[in-house]
């Protein structure tokens, strides 16, 4: 499947025009994180697994590994994740993702899923993987 759940209505999405970064860093340190990318929107979309431009997609072809066991079509919540810095470039959450979020334990102000979340490149974003993220099916 690739970044879309037909039974779900998506929020407005605007892909950057401009270069910009994103950190991954994992809550556990010894995970062999951070990694920083460079986003170059005229390779956008990246990969099939979440919105085209999510964050989702971006940690997929930079070697980041982050569960999403839905395939990225904002069906569970294994690809939550925090965003540290540049929250206010990235498209507001939609009602479908806000109820999927609830499924995952240690919410914030700042979590997101990544497969539904697209920073516009107005501003670098730092990421920060929770220690916690599970994909109980593989466990």
């Amino acid at each position: 499947m690739s970044g879309t759940n037909p039974y779900m209505k998506g929020g407005p999405v605007a892909l950057p025009g401009v270069r910009y970064k994103v950190s991954f860093a994992h809550e556990d340190s010894s995970v062999g994180l951070p990694v920083t990318v460079e986003v170059l929107p005229e390779e956008l979309p990246y990969e099939t697994a979440g919105q085209p431009g999510s964050l989702l997609s971006i940690a997929l072809h930079a070697g980041v590994e982050l569960e999403h066991t839905c395939g990225g079509v904002c069906a569970c919540s294994t690809c939550h994740v925090r965003i540290e810095e540049g929250i206010e470039s990235c498209n507001e959450a939609t009602d479908d993702e806000l109820d999927q979020l609830e499924e995952a334990p240690g919410l914030t102000p700042r979590s997101r899923l990544a497969c539904q979340t697209v920073p516009n490149g107005t501003r670098d974003v730092r990421v920060i993987i929770p220690a916690w993220n599970k994909n109980f099916v593989k466990e």
